[in-house]
Protein backbone atom coordinates (compact mmCIF):
# COMPACT_ATOMS: atom_id res chain seq x y z
CA UNK A 1 0.00 0.00 0.00
CA UNK A 2 1.44 3.44 -0.73
CA UNK A 3 -0.45 6.59 -0.26
CA UNK A 4 0.95 9.61 -2.24
CA UNK A 5 0.43 13.62 -2.14
CA UNK A 6 1.74 16.61 -3.67
CA UNK A 7 4.53 18.33 -1.97
CA UNK A 8 2.93 21.04 0.30
CA UNK A 9 4.65 24.77 0.65
CA UNK A 10 5.77 25.97 3.63
CA UNK A 11 4.76 29.42 3.18
CA UNK A 12 1.87 29.89 1.31
CA UNK A 13 1.70 33.48 1.01
CA UNK A 14 -1.14 33.54 -1.94
CA UNK A 15 -3.95 31.28 0.38
CA UNK A 16 -2.80 33.57 3.11
CA UNK A 17 -3.49 36.51 2.14
CA UNK A 18 -6.29 35.67 0.20
CA UNK A 19 -7.88 33.69 3.88
CA UNK A 20 -7.14 36.98 5.81
CA UNK A 21 -8.95 39.22 3.72
CA UNK A 22 -11.98 37.07 3.31
CA UNK A 23 -12.12 36.61 7.19
CA UNK A 24 -11.84 40.21 8.10
CA UNK A 25 -14.73 41.22 5.31
CA UNK A 26 -16.83 38.10 6.32
CA UNK A 27 -16.54 38.96 10.18
CA UNK A 28 -17.03 42.56 9.50
CA UNK A 29 -20.65 41.82 7.67
CA UNK A 30 -21.80 39.23 9.99
CA UNK A 31 -21.36 41.78 12.69
CA UNK A 32 -23.53 44.91 10.84
CA UNK A 33 -26.75 45.20 12.49
CA UNK A 34 -28.50 43.95 8.84
CA UNK A 35 -26.97 40.56 8.70
CA UNK A 36 -27.74 40.03 12.68
CA UNK A 37 -31.40 41.11 11.72
CA UNK A 38 -31.72 38.34 9.03
CA UNK A 39 -31.14 35.77 11.23
CA UNK A 40 -34.34 36.03 12.75
CA UNK A 41 -36.84 34.75 9.96
CA UNK A 42 -38.68 32.95 9.99
CA UNK A 43 -39.60 32.82 13.32
CA UNK A 44 -39.30 29.86 15.45
CA UNK A 45 -42.24 29.56 18.25
CA UNK A 46 -41.73 25.72 18.99
CA UNK A 47 -40.23 22.63 19.41
CA UNK A 48 -41.18 19.28 17.99
CA UNK A 49 -38.59 16.47 19.14
CA UNK A 50 -36.04 16.26 21.70
CA UNK A 51 -32.63 14.50 20.23
CA UNK A 52 -30.26 12.43 22.39
CA UNK A 53 -26.77 12.60 22.87
CA UNK A 54 -25.19 9.61 23.60
CA UNK A 55 -22.34 11.03 25.02
CA UNK A 56 -21.65 10.01 28.87
CA UNK A 57 -22.76 12.61 31.64
CA UNK A 58 -20.36 14.11 34.18
CA UNK A 59 -23.63 14.28 36.84
CA UNK A 60 -20.88 15.64 39.89
CA UNK A 61 -19.50 18.23 37.81
CA UNK A 62 -23.27 19.50 37.40
CA UNK A 63 -23.40 18.95 41.32
CA UNK A 64 -20.96 21.44 41.63
CA UNK A 65 -21.87 23.96 39.46
CA UNK A 66 -25.06 24.21 41.68
CA UNK A 67 -22.61 25.37 43.95
CA UNK A 68 -21.00 27.84 41.83
CA UNK A 69 -17.71 25.72 40.65
CA UNK A 70 -17.60 25.29 37.21
CA UNK A 71 -14.36 23.59 36.27
CA UNK A 72 -13.71 22.63 32.47
CA UNK A 73 -10.67 20.72 30.79
CA UNK A 74 -8.98 20.52 34.31
CA UNK A 75 -9.07 24.30 35.33
CA UNK A 76 -11.84 26.01 37.61
CA UNK A 77 -13.77 29.30 37.92
CA UNK A 78 -15.48 29.59 41.27
CA UNK A 79 -18.07 31.80 42.02
CA UNK A 80 -21.64 32.45 44.77
CA UNK A 81 -24.10 30.42 44.18
CA UNK A 82 -26.94 31.87 41.77
CA UNK A 83 -24.25 34.26 40.17
CA UNK A 84 -23.16 33.13 36.20
CA UNK A 85 -19.77 33.09 34.19
CA UNK A 86 -20.72 35.49 31.48
CA UNK A 87 -20.01 38.18 33.28
CA UNK A 88 -16.29 36.83 35.22
CA UNK A 89 -13.43 36.80 33.31
CA UNK A 90 -12.62 32.80 32.27
CA UNK A 91 -9.52 31.62 33.34
CA UNK A 92 -7.95 30.60 30.03
CA UNK A 93 -9.48 30.88 26.66
CA UNK A 94 -9.63 26.96 26.50
CA UNK A 95 -11.71 27.61 29.31
CA UNK A 96 -14.28 30.16 27.61
CA UNK A 97 -14.26 28.10 24.90
CA UNK A 98 -15.36 24.99 26.73
CA UNK A 99 -18.33 27.38 28.23
CA UNK A 100 -19.27 28.59 25.53
CA UNK A 101 -20.30 25.23 23.86
CA UNK A 102 -22.08 24.21 26.61
CA UNK A 103 -21.28 20.57 27.05
CA UNK A 104 -22.00 21.13 30.70
CA UNK A 105 -25.23 21.08 30.59
CA UNK A 106 -25.83 17.74 30.20
CA UNK A 107 -24.39 17.52 33.84
CA UNK A 108 -26.91 20.24 35.50
CA UNK A 109 -29.88 18.25 33.89
CA UNK A 110 -29.37 15.04 35.50
CA UNK A 111 -29.36 16.94 39.10
CA UNK A 112 -33.39 16.72 39.03
CA UNK A 113 -35.34 19.90 39.03
CA UNK A 114 -33.18 22.39 40.71
CA UNK A 115 -30.46 21.12 38.11
CA UNK A 116 -32.71 22.00 35.28
CA UNK A 117 -33.76 25.22 36.95
CA UNK A 118 -30.32 26.39 36.74
CA UNK A 119 -29.40 25.53 33.28
CA UNK A 120 -32.51 27.41 31.92
CA UNK A 121 -31.13 30.49 34.11
CA UNK A 122 -27.90 29.73 32.88
CA UNK A 123 -29.01 29.92 28.89
CA UNK A 124 -31.30 32.87 29.57
CA UNK A 125 -28.78 34.78 31.16
CA UNK A 126 -25.85 33.94 28.13
CA UNK A 127 -29.07 34.74 25.43
CA UNK A 128 -29.23 38.08 26.48
CA UNK A 129 -25.81 38.72 26.94
CA UNK A 130 -24.60 37.07 24.06
CA UNK A 131 -27.63 36.08 21.76
CA UNK A 132 -27.25 38.78 19.37
CA UNK A 133 -24.21 38.99 17.89
CA UNK A 134 -20.94 38.14 19.86
CA UNK A 135 -17.27 37.30 17.68
CA UNK A 136 -16.21 34.98 20.07
CA UNK A 137 -19.15 33.37 21.49
CA UNK A 138 -20.33 32.75 17.90
CA UNK A 139 -17.24 32.02 16.71
CA UNK A 140 -16.58 28.46 14.53
CA UNK A 141 -14.90 27.31 17.20
CA UNK A 142 -17.46 27.34 19.70
CA UNK A 143 -21.17 27.64 17.63
CA UNK A 144 -21.65 24.13 16.30
CA UNK A 145 -21.57 22.55 19.54
CA UNK A 146 -23.21 24.80 21.00
CA UNK A 147 -26.07 24.36 18.69
CA UNK A 148 -25.51 20.61 19.23
CA UNK A 149 -25.99 20.69 23.02
CA UNK A 150 -28.79 23.28 23.40
CA UNK A 151 -30.77 21.10 20.80
CA UNK A 152 -30.49 18.29 23.02
CA UNK A 153 -31.25 20.36 26.08
CA UNK A 154 -34.54 21.95 24.80
CA UNK A 155 -36.87 19.35 26.23
CA UNK A 156 -36.02 19.56 29.79
CA UNK A 157 -35.20 22.92 29.83
CA UNK A 158 -38.85 24.05 28.57
CA UNK A 159 -40.27 21.28 30.55
CA UNK A 160 -39.32 24.56 33.64
CA UNK A 161 -39.97 27.59 31.47
CA UNK A 162 -42.71 30.30 30.77
CA UNK A 163 -44.00 30.25 27.52
CA UNK A 164 -42.23 33.52 27.22
CA UNK A 165 -39.35 31.97 27.81
CA UNK A 166 -39.80 28.63 25.91
CA UNK A 167 -40.40 30.93 22.70
CA UNK A 168 -37.24 32.77 23.00
CA UNK A 169 -35.36 29.61 23.61
CA UNK A 170 -36.88 28.53 20.20
CA UNK A 171 -35.61 31.74 18.71
CA UNK A 172 -31.92 31.74 20.33
CA UNK A 173 -31.86 28.42 18.66
CA UNK A 174 -32.99 29.45 15.40
CA UNK A 175 -30.55 32.04 15.27
CA UNK A 176 -27.83 30.20 16.15
CA UNK A 177 -28.09 27.38 13.61
CA UNK A 178 -29.08 29.94 10.34
CA UNK A 179 -25.66 31.20 11.49
CA UNK A 180 -24.05 27.77 11.35
CA UNK A 181 -25.28 27.30 7.78
CA UNK A 182 -23.50 30.66 6.49
CA UNK A 183 -20.26 29.70 7.57
CA UNK A 184 -19.96 27.61 4.47
CA UNK A 185 -18.64 24.32 3.30
CA UNK A 186 -14.98 24.55 4.55
CA UNK A 187 -13.50 21.34 5.65
CA UNK A 188 -12.21 20.58 8.65
CA UNK A 189 -15.63 20.70 10.55
CA UNK A 190 -18.66 21.58 7.81
CA UNK A 191 -20.17 18.35 8.70
CA UNK A 192 -20.04 18.86 12.04
CA UNK A 193 -21.88 22.45 11.45
CA UNK A 194 -24.25 21.07 9.03
CA UNK A 195 -25.19 17.51 11.60
CA UNK A 196 -25.59 20.40 14.69
CA UNK A 197 -28.07 22.65 12.09
CA UNK A 198 -29.99 19.63 10.87
CA UNK A 199 -30.32 18.80 14.49
CA UNK A 200 -31.47 21.93 15.48
CA UNK A 201 -33.60 22.01 12.73
CA UNK A 202 -35.57 18.61 13.42
CA UNK A 203 -35.84 19.90 17.41
CA UNK A 204 -37.72 23.27 16.02
CA UNK A 205 -41.55 22.77 14.91
CA UNK A 206 -42.80 24.80 11.98
CA UNK A 207 -41.89 26.34 8.91
CA UNK A 208 -38.34 27.69 11.06
CA UNK A 209 -37.68 24.57 12.00
CA UNK A 210 -38.36 22.41 8.05
CA UNK A 211 -36.48 24.90 6.27
CA UNK A 212 -33.06 24.39 8.19
CA UNK A 213 -33.94 20.63 8.43
CA UNK A 214 -33.70 20.34 4.60
CA UNK A 215 -31.52 22.38 3.88
CA UNK A 216 -28.71 21.07 6.46
CA UNK A 217 -29.26 17.69 5.35
CA UNK A 218 -28.90 18.79 1.97
CA UNK A 219 -24.94 20.04 2.37
CA UNK A 220 -24.40 17.52 5.14
CA UNK A 221 -24.71 14.25 2.74
CA UNK A 222 -22.21 16.29 0.60
CA UNK A 223 -19.76 16.98 3.31
CA UNK A 224 -19.60 13.72 4.38
CA UNK A 225 -18.43 12.45 1.01
CA UNK A 226 -15.17 14.02 2.00
CA UNK A 227 -15.22 13.73 5.71
CA UNK A 228 -16.03 9.90 5.96
CA UNK A 229 -13.40 7.69 4.23
CA UNK A 230 -14.31 4.35 2.53
CA UNK A 231 -13.01 2.42 5.35
CA UNK A 232 -14.82 4.49 7.79
CA UNK A 233 -11.71 7.09 8.86
CA UNK A 234 -12.29 11.09 9.32
CA UNK A 235 -10.52 13.35 6.79
CA UNK A 236 -8.61 14.56 9.33
CA UNK A 237 -7.17 10.90 10.01
CA UNK A 238 -7.87 11.10 13.72
CA UNK A 239 -9.58 8.47 15.16
CA UNK A 240 -11.41 10.75 18.02
CA UNK A 241 -12.53 12.97 15.07
CA UNK A 242 -14.52 9.97 13.57
CA UNK A 243 -15.67 8.73 16.52
CA UNK A 244 -17.23 12.12 17.52
CA UNK A 245 -18.68 12.32 14.14
CA UNK A 246 -20.33 9.56 14.46
CA UNK A 247 -22.23 10.03 17.71
CA UNK A 248 -23.51 12.98 16.01
CA UNK A 249 -24.79 11.90 13.24
CA UNK A 250 -26.70 9.06 15.37
CA UNK A 251 -28.17 11.68 17.27
CA UNK A 252 -29.32 13.27 13.78
CA UNK A 253 -30.80 9.57 12.92
CA UNK A 254 -32.68 9.12 16.01
CA UNK A 255 -34.08 12.66 16.05
CA UNK A 256 -35.53 12.24 12.29
CA UNK A 257 -37.34 9.11 13.41
CA UNK A 258 -38.91 11.21 16.10
CA UNK A 259 -40.13 13.20 13.20
CA UNK A 260 -41.18 10.48 11.17
CA UNK A 261 -38.56 10.96 8.61
CA UNK A 262 -35.91 8.04 6.71
CA UNK A 263 -32.48 10.07 7.45
CA UNK A 264 -30.51 10.30 4.41
CA UNK A 265 -28.55 7.97 2.29
CA UNK A 266 -25.43 9.41 2.77
CA UNK A 267 -26.09 10.01 6.93
CA UNK A 268 -27.24 5.99 7.12
CA UNK A 269 -23.64 4.97 4.93
CA UNK A 270 -21.34 7.36 6.74
CA UNK A 271 -22.65 6.04 10.25
CA UNK A 272 -21.99 2.15 8.54
CA UNK A 273 -18.68 2.90 7.72
CA UNK A 274 -17.75 5.22 11.01
CA UNK A 275 -19.28 2.28 12.74
CA UNK A 276 -16.99 -0.15 11.07
CA UNK A 277 -13.85 2.53 11.57
CA UNK A 278 -15.01 2.80 15.33
CA UNK A 279 -14.78 -1.01 15.77
CA UNK A 280 -10.51 -1.13 14.16
CA UNK A 281 -9.92 1.79 16.31
CA UNK A 282 -11.44 0.31 19.65
CA UNK A 283 -8.42 -0.95 22.03
CA UNK A 284 -8.38 -3.37 24.67
CA UNK A 285 -8.65 -0.63 27.54
CA UNK A 286 -11.88 0.54 26.01
CA UNK A 287 -9.94 3.66 24.83
CA UNK A 288 -8.74 4.74 21.11
CA UNK A 289 -5.19 5.23 20.18
CA UNK A 290 -4.34 8.84 20.30
CA UNK A 291 -3.48 9.91 17.00
CA UNK A 292 -3.34 12.59 14.74
CA UNK A 293 -4.48 15.34 16.96
CA UNK A 294 -7.28 12.92 18.51
CA UNK A 295 -7.25 11.86 22.52
CA UNK A 296 -7.62 8.17 23.75
CA UNK A 297 -10.95 9.07 24.59
CA UNK A 298 -13.26 8.04 27.23
CA UNK A 299 -13.98 4.18 27.17
CA UNK A 300 -17.56 5.10 28.54
CA UNK A 301 -18.06 7.38 25.52
CA UNK A 302 -16.38 4.88 22.95
CA UNK A 303 -18.71 2.07 24.46
CA UNK A 304 -21.81 5.03 23.41
CA UNK A 305 -21.03 5.20 20.19
CA UNK A 306 -20.62 1.23 19.80
CA UNK A 307 -23.90 0.56 21.39
CA UNK A 308 -25.62 0.20 17.93
CA UNK A 309 -22.74 -2.28 16.46
CA UNK A 310 -24.29 -5.23 16.00
CA UNK A 311 -21.35 -7.03 14.38
CA UNK A 312 -21.06 -10.80 15.74
CA UNK A 313 -19.05 -10.68 19.01
CA UNK A 314 -16.50 -13.93 17.07
CA UNK A 315 -16.29 -11.62 13.63
CA UNK A 316 -12.68 -11.70 12.72
CA UNK A 317 -11.48 -8.12 13.43
CA UNK A 318 -10.10 -5.71 10.50
CA UNK A 319 -6.48 -5.05 11.00
CA UNK A 320 -5.82 -2.73 7.96
CA UNK A 321 -7.55 0.51 7.04
CA UNK A 322 -5.85 1.01 3.94
CA UNK A 323 -7.88 4.22 3.00
CA UNK A 324 -6.98 6.17 6.21
CA UNK A 325 -3.34 4.82 6.77
CA UNK A 326 -3.85 2.32 10.13
CA UNK A 327 -1.86 -1.14 10.39
CA UNK A 328 -3.18 -3.16 13.41
CA UNK A 329 -1.00 -6.40 14.72
CA UNK A 330 -2.48 -8.19 17.10
CA UNK A 331 -0.50 -11.25 19.13
CA UNK A 332 -1.62 -13.02 22.69
CA UNK A 333 -1.23 -9.81 24.59
CA UNK A 334 0.00 -7.68 22.59
CA UNK A 335 -1.72 -5.13 20.87
CA UNK A 336 0.15 -2.74 18.03
CA UNK A 337 -1.85 0.20 16.12
CA UNK A 338 0.71 1.67 13.34
CA UNK A 339 0.21 5.34 11.61
CA UNK A 340 1.08 4.33 8.26
CA UNK A 341 -0.41 7.38 6.25
CA UNK A 342 0.41 10.88 5.37
CA UNK A 343 -1.08 13.40 7.16
CA UNK A 344 -4.01 15.24 6.28
CA UNK A 345 -3.24 17.81 4.00
CA UNK A 346 -4.61 21.90 3.71
CA UNK A 347 -7.35 23.12 5.20
CA UNK A 348 -7.84 19.62 7.03
CA UNK A 349 -4.37 19.17 8.56
CA UNK A 350 -4.96 22.20 11.20
CA UNK A 351 -4.43 19.82 14.03
CA UNK A 352 -2.61 16.87 12.23
CA UNK A 353 1.00 15.62 13.40
CA UNK A 354 4.63 15.57 11.82
CA UNK A 355 5.32 11.56 13.50
CA UNK A 356 5.08 9.38 10.59
CA UNK A 357 5.44 5.25 11.56
CA UNK A 358 4.14 6.25 15.18
CA UNK A 359 2.81 3.87 17.18
CA UNK A 360 1.27 2.43 20.31
CA UNK A 361 1.79 -0.67 22.20
CA UNK A 362 -0.84 -2.23 24.73
CA UNK A 363 -0.39 -5.22 26.55
CA UNK A 364 -3.70 -6.40 27.37
CA UNK A 365 -5.27 -3.55 29.29
CA UNK A 366 -2.20 -1.69 29.82
CA UNK A 367 -1.08 0.77 27.41
CA UNK A 368 2.57 0.59 27.47
CA UNK A 369 4.08 2.72 24.59
CA UNK A 370 1.86 5.49 23.34
CA UNK A 371 2.54 9.21 21.92
CA UNK A 372 1.85 12.67 24.22
CA UNK A 373 -1.37 12.66 23.02
CA UNK A 374 -1.49 16.01 21.91
CA UNK A 375 -4.54 17.79 20.20
CA UNK A 376 -6.41 21.18 19.32
CA UNK A 377 -7.56 21.90 23.03
CA UNK A 378 -4.05 20.96 24.31
CA UNK A 379 -2.30 24.18 26.45
CA UNK A 380 0.97 22.51 25.24
CA UNK A 381 3.57 23.68 22.61
CA UNK A 382 3.52 23.04 18.97
CA UNK A 383 6.29 21.14 19.41
CA UNK A 384 4.86 18.24 20.48
CA UNK A 385 3.23 17.71 16.76
CA UNK A 386 6.69 16.98 15.44
CA UNK A 387 8.23 13.66 15.46
CA UNK A 388 10.08 13.84 18.69
CA UNK A 389 6.06 14.06 20.49
CA UNK A 390 5.38 10.67 18.61
CA UNK A 391 6.57 7.03 19.54
CA UNK A 392 8.80 7.27 15.77
CA UNK A 393 12.45 8.37 14.84
CA UNK A 394 13.63 11.95 14.84
CA UNK A 395 16.90 12.79 12.81
CA UNK A 396 18.60 15.93 13.30
CA UNK A 397 17.17 19.53 14.28
CA UNK A 398 14.66 18.86 11.55
CA UNK A 399 10.99 18.18 11.42
CA UNK A 400 9.41 15.93 9.43
CA UNK A 401 5.99 18.20 9.40
CA UNK A 402 5.83 21.06 11.13
CA UNK A 403 2.83 23.07 11.72
CA UNK A 404 2.48 26.71 10.55
CA UNK A 405 3.15 29.82 12.44
CA UNK A 406 2.55 33.59 12.82
CA UNK A 407 0.51 35.89 9.91
CA UNK A 408 0.13 31.98 8.30
CA UNK A 409 -1.83 30.52 11.50
CA UNK A 410 -3.72 32.97 11.69
CA UNK A 411 -5.07 33.27 7.98
CA UNK A 412 -5.01 29.60 7.27
CA UNK A 413 -5.21 28.09 10.84
CA UNK A 414 -2.22 25.69 12.24
CA UNK A 415 -1.86 23.62 9.08
CA UNK A 416 0.81 21.26 8.71
CA UNK A 417 2.90 21.41 6.02
CA UNK A 418 6.44 19.98 4.75
CA UNK A 419 5.35 15.83 5.92
CA UNK A 420 6.26 12.69 4.28
CA UNK A 421 4.12 12.58 0.92
CA UNK A 422 4.96 9.20 0.44
CA UNK A 423 4.52 6.17 3.01
CA UNK A 424 5.08 2.45 1.60
CA UNK A 425 3.63 -0.29 3.22
CA UNK A 426 3.95 -4.35 2.72
CA UNK A 427 2.04 -6.40 5.53
CA UNK A 428 3.18 -9.90 5.51
CA UNK A 429 1.53 -12.82 7.82
CA UNK A 430 1.62 -16.36 8.92
CA UNK A 431 1.50 -18.50 11.19
CA UNK A 432 4.43 -17.57 13.10
CA UNK A 433 3.06 -13.54 12.85
CA UNK A 434 3.08 -10.83 11.51
CA UNK A 435 5.55 -8.29 9.12
CA UNK A 436 4.85 -4.63 8.63
CA UNK A 437 7.57 -3.33 6.75
CA UNK A 438 6.99 0.65 6.47
CA UNK A 439 9.00 3.75 4.55
CA UNK A 440 8.27 7.32 3.94
CA UNK A 441 10.42 10.54 2.10
CA UNK A 442 9.93 12.80 5.50
CA UNK A 443 13.65 13.05 6.13
CA UNK A 444 14.57 12.99 2.65
CA UNK A 445 14.39 16.98 1.21
CA UNK A 446 16.91 17.84 4.35
CA UNK A 447 18.66 14.63 5.17
CA UNK A 448 18.80 12.77 2.18
CA UNK A 449 17.80 9.66 4.52
CA UNK A 450 14.48 7.61 3.79
CA UNK A 451 13.51 5.87 7.34
CA UNK A 452 12.18 2.41 7.17
CA UNK A 453 10.25 0.59 9.51
CA UNK A 454 10.39 -3.29 10.06
CA UNK A 455 7.98 -4.60 13.00
CA UNK A 456 7.36 -8.23 13.67
CA UNK A 457 4.96 -9.79 16.04
CA UNK A 458 6.25 -13.09 16.95
CA UNK A 459 2.26 -14.64 17.83
CA UNK A 460 4.11 -17.73 19.52
CA UNK A 461 6.36 -15.60 21.63
CA UNK A 462 4.34 -12.65 21.89
CA UNK A 463 7.51 -10.44 21.03
CA UNK A 464 7.53 -7.15 19.35
CA UNK A 465 10.70 -6.73 17.34
CA UNK A 466 11.48 -3.47 15.77
CA UNK A 467 14.28 -1.93 13.73
CA UNK A 468 14.84 1.29 11.92
CA UNK A 469 17.09 1.90 9.47
CA UNK A 470 18.08 5.21 7.65
CA UNK A 471 18.53 4.59 4.08
CA UNK A 472 20.66 7.05 1.80
CA UNK A 473 19.79 8.82 -0.84
CA UNK A 474 21.87 8.15 -4.04
CA UNK A 475 25.10 10.85 -3.87
CA UNK A 476 23.95 11.72 -0.42
CA UNK A 477 26.71 13.77 1.14
CA UNK A 478 29.11 12.57 3.89
CA UNK A 479 27.20 14.71 7.14
CA UNK A 480 27.35 13.72 10.51
CA UNK A 481 24.04 13.19 12.15
CA UNK A 482 22.36 12.50 15.03
CA UNK A 483 18.63 9.73 15.01
CA UNK A 484 16.80 9.46 17.83
CA UNK A 485 13.72 7.02 18.49
CA UNK A 486 11.47 8.13 20.96
CA UNK A 487 9.08 5.74 22.62
CA UNK A 488 6.42 7.62 25.07
CA UNK A 489 4.96 5.87 27.56
CA UNK A 490 1.99 6.02 29.03
CA UNK A 491 1.51 7.72 32.82
CA UNK A 492 0.31 4.58 34.45
CA UNK A 493 3.99 2.90 33.27
CA UNK A 494 6.57 2.05 35.93
CA UNK A 495 9.71 2.26 34.06
CA UNK A 496 13.18 1.82 35.06
CA UNK A 497 16.67 1.48 33.74
CA UNK A 498 18.72 -2.20 34.16
CA UNK A 499 22.32 -2.47 35.11
CA UNK A 500 23.51 -2.45 31.99
CA UNK A 501 22.28 1.05 31.18
CA UNK A 502 20.66 -0.75 27.90
CA UNK A 503 17.64 -2.56 28.82
CA UNK A 504 14.35 -1.06 30.31
CA UNK A 505 12.02 -2.59 32.34
CA UNK A 506 8.49 -1.90 31.94
CA UNK A 507 5.14 -2.49 33.99
CA UNK A 508 1.61 -1.27 33.46
CA UNK A 509 -0.90 -1.57 36.30
CA UNK A 510 -1.55 -5.22 35.37
CA UNK A 511 1.97 -5.78 36.86
CA UNK A 512 3.20 -7.44 34.07
CA UNK A 513 6.92 -7.34 33.51
CA UNK A 514 8.33 -6.72 29.79
CA UNK A 515 11.92 -5.66 28.69
CA UNK A 516 12.42 -3.23 26.36
CA UNK A 517 16.12 -4.05 24.66
CA UNK A 518 18.08 -2.83 22.04
CA UNK A 519 21.27 -1.71 20.48
CA UNK A 520 21.11 2.24 20.65
CA UNK A 521 24.27 3.74 20.87
CA UNK A 522 22.63 5.13 24.21
CA UNK A 523 19.36 4.51 26.31
CA UNK A 524 18.06 7.27 28.51
CA UNK A 525 15.37 7.71 30.32
CA UNK A 526 13.12 11.41 30.05
CA UNK A 527 10.44 13.23 31.24
CA UNK A 528 7.69 13.50 28.66
CA UNK A 529 4.02 14.40 28.81
CA UNK A 530 0.74 12.90 28.32
CA UNK A 531 -2.37 14.88 27.50
CA UNK A 532 -5.83 14.14 28.78
CA UNK A 533 -8.76 16.22 28.02
CA UNK A 534 -6.52 19.12 27.04
CA UNK A 535 -4.44 18.70 30.19
CA UNK A 536 -1.08 17.86 30.44
CA UNK A 537 0.08 14.16 32.83
CA UNK A 538 3.72 14.34 32.90
CA UNK A 539 5.08 10.76 32.14
CA UNK A 540 8.55 9.32 30.67
CA UNK A 541 9.76 8.33 27.36
CA UNK A 542 12.76 5.99 26.39
CA UNK A 543 14.64 7.82 23.57
CA UNK A 544 17.59 5.94 21.74
CA UNK A 545 20.09 8.04 20.48
CA UNK A 546 23.16 7.12 18.09
CA UNK A 547 24.98 9.00 15.08
CA UNK A 548 25.49 8.61 11.50
CA UNK A 549 26.59 9.56 7.95
CA UNK A 550 24.26 10.51 5.51
CA UNK A 551 26.26 8.62 2.56
CA UNK A 552 26.04 5.23 4.56
CA UNK A 553 22.44 5.44 6.85
CA UNK A 554 22.61 3.44 9.95
CA UNK A 555 20.09 1.66 11.79
CA UNK A 556 19.19 0.75 15.49
CA UNK A 557 17.39 -2.40 16.53
CA UNK A 558 14.70 -2.66 19.29
CA UNK A 559 12.53 -5.52 20.58
CA UNK A 560 9.67 -5.77 23.88
CA UNK A 561 9.58 -9.13 25.01
CA UNK A 562 7.65 -10.19 28.06
CA UNK A 563 9.72 -10.79 31.45
CA UNK A 564 10.18 -13.55 33.34
CA UNK A 565 9.90 -13.75 37.06
CA UNK A 566 9.98 -10.02 37.49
Amino acid sequence: MSRATTRRSTRPWGAAIAAAARRQTVSEWFATPLAVATLDQPRASGFAAAPRDLRPIDEAAGRAMLEGVFTLGGETLALRPGADPWSQASPSRRFAVLLHRFGWIGGLLVNGEAGAREALRLTLEWRRVFGRWNGFAWSPEVLDRRVFNLACAVKALTAHASDAEAVLLAESLARQARQLMRLGDTPPRAAERHAAAAIAGATLSGPAGEALMTAACQKLEADLETAVLADGGHGTRSPEAAMELLLDLMTLDDVLIQRGRPPPEGVSRAIDRLTAGLRFFTLPDGGLPAFQGGEASDARRVAAARVHDDAPADQPAQMEMRASGYQRLSGKLLEVLVDAGTPATGAWSVAALGQPLSLEVLCGRDRLIAGSGWSDMAAGPPALRLAAGGSTVSIGAGAAGEPLGGFFARSLGPRLVGGPTRIEVLRRESEAGVWLDLSHDGWLERYQLTHERRLFLDKGLDELRGEDRFVPAEGAKPTPTPIEAHFHLHPDVRASLARDQRSVLLKGPSNIGWWFRNDAGQVSLEPSVYYREGRAIRTTQVVLRGRLRTDRGGRIRWKLTMSEGV
